[in-house]
């Protein structure tokens, strides 16, 4: 997971006046919400990986054999 997104959000996050509780908690919530979508494409990385591999475990002998004719 890259965690750059979130350490350039805890910067703007400490940049943010401390008393405004609305600027925190909005930022916080694109955080958060940043987070979950990197999470959701990794998500469906892994799910198109476990798809391919599914696939190609029904033919587990395609290609295992060659046959040469002379």
């Amino acid at each position: 997971m890259d965690f750059s997104i979130v350490d350039a959000a805890l910067g703007t996050m400490a940049a943010y006046d401390a008393t405004s509780s609305v600027g925190t908690s909005s930022l916080a919530y694109a955080v958060g919400t940043e987070i979950l979508s990197q999470s959701l494409d990794m998500t469906q990385i892994l799910g198109a990986s476990m798809i391919q591999m599914m696939e190609r475990s029904v033919t587990p002998e395609l290609g295992g054999n060659i046959d040469v004719y002379v």
